[in-house]
This record gives structure tokens, sequence and C-alpha cells, in this order.
């Protein structure tokens, strides 16, 4: 009897721990080069730790076992425990890191080098990162989105007022096209129909169509319009307005604003959605805090103080974040398969 009783509370133990590292909010403060914890049930920071030099963006491994810091200036990939936020290993010698993504197949990994004014993109394999091409891209590319089927990537030029698309099995610029003044998040729409382009120097999203490349309507949103964040009910996106103070919400399939998120704190940025699709929490880049939305009612109800510049933000518990990207399929497999790469230096996480 004692014997079970002691494996029970051990079980029990081991569920309330798998409860509690869902329950972590990371947040990194771009200007203070740490990360924020925040318990996301009470809505209270828990620590905070030093990262590498300006952490803009993070994402997770295909296989969500690492979340990977992106440190721009430091030129490295910080490894955390995406439940706990813990770091657990680093990756060396990637080169500006300002924005990352893994291609739908997983076989690619791309990284936005802003201040190198060019695209590396790296072959990805269990952990290690292959560099397969360097492609020199003027100027300041920015954000990316990638298509299903993984062939293309499309980056934003935030200075040239651009948008570029790159084979990814070549790793070839196809095109680049004129989009609106200083472009930002992409966002494509189910299908691959229609690439969003949020227009933070203006106040608006533009709709391209990749097959004619051509813009064929800018929907007005709110001054800097930047980022892109699923609402996870295959209908609508959101985009934060930096300038506005909004968050814009928008119908994919009628490319219409439907409505506005108002009452927020400065610089609302990037986005994260909670897996009952209740809570969006957001950054706000200019008010040094994070704020929690009840979708509900669209109303602002928390504000959690962080560190400066707070910018990328992740919890593990998360509604599904793309609307264009079905699930790994076989045949993704069999292409990614397919592909040959030339020899090049691997690089491989430290733990």
């Amino acid at each position: 009897m004692r014997k079970f009783l002691f494996v029970f509370s051990v079980l029990l133990a081991q569920t309330g721990l798998a409860q509690a590292k869902d329950d972590v909010v990371v947040v990194l403060d771009s200007g203070d080069a740490r990360i924020t914890l925040i318990n996301q049930d009470t809505r209270q920071p828990i620590g905070s730790f030093a990262t590498g030099k300006e952490p803009h963006h993070l994402m997770a491994t295909p296989n969500n076992q690492d979340l990977i810091v992106a440190n721009a200036v430091s030129g490295d990939l910080m490894l955390l425990n995406p439940q706990t936020g813990k770091p657990i290993g680093n990756v060396p010698n990637i080169p500006d890191p300002y924005q990352i993504g893994f291609s739908p197949d997983h076989r690619w990994f791309v990284v936005n080098c802003l201040r190198l004014n060019r695209v590396d993109i790296y072959s990805y394999d269990q952990g290690k990162f292959l560099l397969a091409k360097r492609i020199p891209l003027k100027s300041l590319p920015s954000h990316m989105a990638f298509t299903a089927d993984s062939k293309t990537v499309y980056i934003s030029l935030q200075e040239t007022n651009s948008v570029a698309a790159i084979d990814l099995p070549t790793q070839t610029v196809m095109w680049t096209l004129k989009v609106g003044e200083t472009p930002a998040g992409l966002w494509l729409t189910p299908g691959d129909k229609t690439l969003l382009v949020a227009l933070t120097g203006s106040d608006a999203v533009v709709a391209v169509d990749p097959r004619t490349r051509t813009v064929f309507k800018r929907i007005v949103t709110g001054k800097a319009a930047h980022n892109f964040r699923s609402m996870a009910d295959g209908r609508h996106v959101l985009v934060s307005n930096r300038v506005s103070d909004t968050i814009s919400i928008l119908d994919m399939d009628t490319l219409t604003k439907v409505g506005d998120i108002t009452g927020l704190r400065p610089g609302p940025d990037d986005m994260e959605l909670s897996a009952d699709r209740r809570w969006l929490w957001v950054t706000f880049r200019f008010a040094r805090s994070v704020g929690v939305i009840d979708m509900d009612t669209r109303k602002l109800v928390d504000v959690i103080p962080v560190g400066k510049s707070p910018h990328g933000i992740y919890f593990y518990n998360r509604a599904p974040f793309y609307d264009n990207l079905p699930p790994l399929s076989t045949l993704a497999l069999q292409q990614a398969a397919s592909l040959q790469l030339k020899p090049t230096p691997t690089i491989a996480a430290t733990r």
C-alpha cells in the first residue's frame, strides 16, 4: 500500500509539473538583452535572465523540443525549453539572425540578416544547421512567409519597399515586387491564395496575388501596420498597428477589416493566442509591458511590466499559428528527401 501511495504521489507531482510547464510565457526584451518569464495563469513575472544582444524573434523547432531565440547582434541562437523557458543550449556562428523561420516540410531554416542585407538558407536536420546558400538581398530583409509546399519563401525588404520571392530548392531569387512603404509582416491566406503585406511606413495592409505578381487591394488598418497572428478560426487574421496602438481584425475571404481592438498601450507588436482562443497576449514595444486581451470582449484586461522594447512572445500551449500550412505530409517528406545540397559546414547546438 505504501509503495502504491509513493508511486501515485510521484505521478501526481509529475502531472503538476507538466501543467506548470505549460503556464510559462516567454517575452524577449530586445533593448535589455534579457528574457522575462511570466506565469500564464497568475499573469505575474516569475524571473528573467540575460540573452545575447538584441533578441528579436523566436520560434519552436519542428519537433517542439527546443525554443529558438535569435540573438541578432550576438550572432547566435539560444535554445530554451519551450515549456519552462529555461536555457538548454546554444547554436553559435549564425550571423545576424534578425528573423527566423522553418519551411513547412522542416527541411529549410531561413534567416533574415537585417543588418547584413542578405538571406541565409540552412538545411536543417535534427538540430544540425547546414549552410546551403547566402543570398544578397537589399535592403533590410525583415519578415518572411512560406508557401505550403515549401517551395517558396517570401521576404519583406523594408528599405526598398519591396517583397522578394525565393525558390527554396534552388536558393535563387525568382522576383521582387514594389508593394508600399516599409513592408514588414507577411501572411499567406489559406491555399496560398493571397499574400498579405503589412506596411509599417503607412497605415494599411496590401493584398498581393503571387501568381500575377500584382498588388490588387489596399486595406486600411492603422498607422504602422506591422505584424500578423492567426485567430485560428480559418477565416480571420490579426494585424498590429504600432503607431495607432490598435490591433485590426481582417477577414481573409473578403479581404476587409471587420473590427479593431482599441485602448491599448503604445506600440503593439508581436502576438500570441491561448489554445482556447480566449486570451490574446501582445507585446507593447514602446511601453515596456505585455498586455492580455479578452477576445470575447476585445478589451485589454491586464498589463504586465517587462523590460525595454519587448518584441517576440511565445507560450507552449498556444492556438495554431498559421492558416495556410497543412500538417506535414508524406509528399512533403518525399520532396524534402529528394533535394540535394552542396557539402557545407555543419553547425550543431551545444548543450
